[in-house]
């Protein structure tokens, strides 16, 4: 009977140490709780200042650069592989930007190096990087075939059709999820762009037959396919190769392609033999030989911004997301090119704007629906 005390005693003290335990594991979890609903607002709010400046990036350099290839042409300039030679040869601008961030990036890994991801092989990075160049390259002459034959903003217009592309490829490559919204946004952008193949726009800032009204339209629909496929391609490597998230890595994806499109495009210059013009072509542009530099040396700037922005929505966000954004310039350019190259402004295209803003905003909507159940998740923790 005397031991019953103490088996007693033995027992409370046992059940005050669960009870202090487990006030101990309730403030971790609300102590980790709490942090992180911390981690999840500061990266919230620097995912929404880096896809400001990406989607500042994209415009903006976007529109300089189509601007600028329309003004190269109406002005005397006629190779469509100088064109589409500065649409990628502005890569080595961003080496001293890729080193520092390699720098930046060595430190980092020695103070946090429990990444357990293997790096893909040399092999592999080659095999990525030289099969999207080579893409690139054919998308990039399409382009500029696109823009030689057509006014500028038919030719803006047409490109919205690269989302309906991106969604198609994304939903075989990226898994990508349809929803009413998205539908939506997809046919209706699809429309905008075919309502623009009736229309010969040649009293605008170019005079082109039907034909080659024709030749323009198709190459510019093919090439925002192929730019829907580089794009969704772009976003699997991201997920299935690389498996980073540094600033370097979107520095290589600008970088390591643009350099296999630019050799592919400067066999192409001396293979067409175009090379043998551009010093004709420079004495006769209307603007002088010093504004035919500065024009060819802007729109290669401008593509280069405008790469960053669109590789770096990818990284962010999605294939489809930097293209939805791409497509928010669409009102941009028609307006720009109204101002300065007297593009007339037709019912037709009018009509063809109202869809694609349209299907923009019912894509951001879902968007917005999306990061709404995400943020209730958090906070429901």
């Amino acid at each position: 009977m005397g031991e019953a005390p103490e088996i007693q005693l033995q027992i409370l003290v046992e059940e005050d140490k669960l009870d202090e335990n487990s006030v101990e594991q309730d403030q971790q979890t609300s102590e980790s709780i709490g942090q992180l609903k911390t981690i999840t607002r500061q990266r919230t709010y620097k995912w929404w200042l880096l896809m400001a400046i990406y989607t500042f990036f994209s415009l903006s350099g976007s529109s300089m650069a189509v601007l600028l290839g329309r003004l190269y042409y109406d002005k005397g300039g006629n190779s469509k592989w100088l064109a589409t030679f500065v649409q990628v040869a502005g890569f080595p601008i961003l080496i001293p930007l890729y080193y520092l961030s390699s720098y930046k990036s060595a430190n980092h890994s020695t103070t946090t190096s429990n990444s357990t991801t293997n790096p893909p092989s040399v092999l592999v990075l080659s095999g990525m990087y030289s099969g999207l160049g080579v893409l690139l390259a054919a998308d990039c002459l399409l382009y500029s075939v696109g823009l030689l034959y057509l006014p500028v903003s038919t030719y803006s217009l047409i490109c919205a059709s690269q989302l309906a592309f991106n969604a198609l490829f994304s939903l075989f490559l990226n898994s990508q999820k349809f929803t009413p919204f998205i539908i939506n946004s997809l046919v209706l952008l699809t429309i905008s762009s075919a309502l623009l193949i009736f229309q010969n726009d040649s009293s605008g800032s170019t005079q082109v037959s039907k034909g080659k009204y024709v030749i323009g339209f198709v190459c510019t629909v093919a090439a925002s396919a192929g730019y829907g496929l580089v794009l969704s391609l772009t976003q699997l490597c991201f997920e299935k190769i690389l498996k980073k998230q540094t600033f370097k890595v979107v520095l290589d994806m600008v970088i390591h392609p643009s350099l296999v499109a630019t050799l592919i495009i400067l066999v192409g210059l001396f293979a067409s033999g175009e090379w043998k013009s551009l010093g004709r072509e420079m004495e006769g542009f209307k603007l002088g030989k010093a504004s035919y530099v500065n024009v060819l040396v802007w729109i290669t700037i401008g593509w280069q911004v405008c790469w960053i922005g669109v590789v770096g929505l990818i990284f962010e966000a999605s294939s489809l997301f930097s293209n939805v954004i791409s497509t928010l310039g669409i009102p941009i350019v028609p307006v720009l090119a109204r101002v300065f190259f007297q593009d007339p402004m037709t019912g037709t295209k009018a009509i063809s704007m109202l869809l694609a803003i349209w299907g923009f905003v019912s894509f951001v909507y879902q968007h917005y629906l999306d990061e709404f159940r995400l943020n209730s998740g958090t906070r429901n923790v």
